[in-house]
């Protein structure tokens, strides 16, 4: 495998009400965002599908983290949010939203810390614990085993709704409506599906750190989170109440999670 080179520059900070949002040019020089809060042990929270850093800071986690004394790291994955939307297909492929985690953990010198993916979140966490050992703690909530396929149907689905062919797929149609009712690029979130990454079982195996798998009781939408489970050799199955787009606002996610960091 080829060394990823990272080219890592700070290029402007903007405030935003309570937080500050930073920017910096990752390994292909696409400008992504993050908020960077508290000076404790860093935690990346990962966003799901047709969400942004926003929506984790409307959580019970966020706001527990803090107070918990972490440091809290939230991007806009690439395509996201205020990060850059190219609209060529080349800066979606070969693992580049994992790269730019990768990469936004190099600019802030941070060489171990936890991650906490959601959903879509949740499968960029579980590629970005095959390929960064830095990562000492990976919790991979609202996801079952589907994504360690590439062939995955759903994904598959998305992908041909939002490049087009929405019509093909009334189940994904809804999807597609409140993508453009917020404002997000289709385009963009088309080539994020046909570009997502499969982690095989293989590789989650031999992921040494500890991984806690969270869901809720109400959601199959992405797999079973049993047989996710029992793709690693230590990982912790907390089933709570909730179903897929409520579960992660909860306060019980939260404590769960906790409970979990501080073991």
């Amino acid at each position: 495998m080829k060394p990823i080179i990272l080219l890592l520059i700070c290029i402007s900070c903007v405030s935003l009400k309570a937080q500050t949002i930073h920017f910096f040019q990752s390994f292909d020089q696409q400008r992504i965002a993050y908020e960077d809060t508290g000076k404790g042990k860093p935690v990346l929270l990962l966003h799901g599908f047709i969400n942004t850093g926003a929506n984790w800071r409307r959580t019970e986690l966020y706001k527990d983290l803090i107070t918990k004394g972490y440091r809290v790291i939230v991007p806009d994955m690439r395509g996201n949010g205020k990060s850059d939307k190219p609209h060529e297909e080349k800066f979606y492929q070969h693992n580049a939203e994992t790269k730019d985690m990768m990469a936004l953990m190099k600019f802030l010198q941070i060489k171990d810390y936890f991650v906490i993916g959601y959903s879509r979140g949740a499968i960029i966490a579980a590629k970005l614990i095959s390929l960064d050992k830095g990562v000492k703690k990976a919790v991979l909530g609202g996801i079952g085993q589907y994504f360690t396929k590439p062939d995955w149907a759903r994904r598959k689905m998305f992908e041909e709704a939002f490049l087009g062919k929405a019509h093909l797929h009334p189940e994904a149609q809804g999807a597609v409506m409140y993508a453009k009712s917020i404002g997000a690029d289709t385009l963009v979130l088309g080539y994020l599906q046909r570009y997502q990454p499969a982690t095989s079982p293989n590789a989650l195996a031999n992921y040494k750190g500890k991984v806690m798998i969270i869901n809720g009781d109400a959601d199959l939408d992405n797999g079973d989170p049993k047989v996710l489970q029992g793709f690693f050799k230590n990982a912790k199955l907390s089933i709570i109440k909730g179903d897929h787009n409520g579960t992660y606002r909860t306060a019980e996610f939260s404590n769960e999670i906790l409970k979990f960091l501080e073991e």
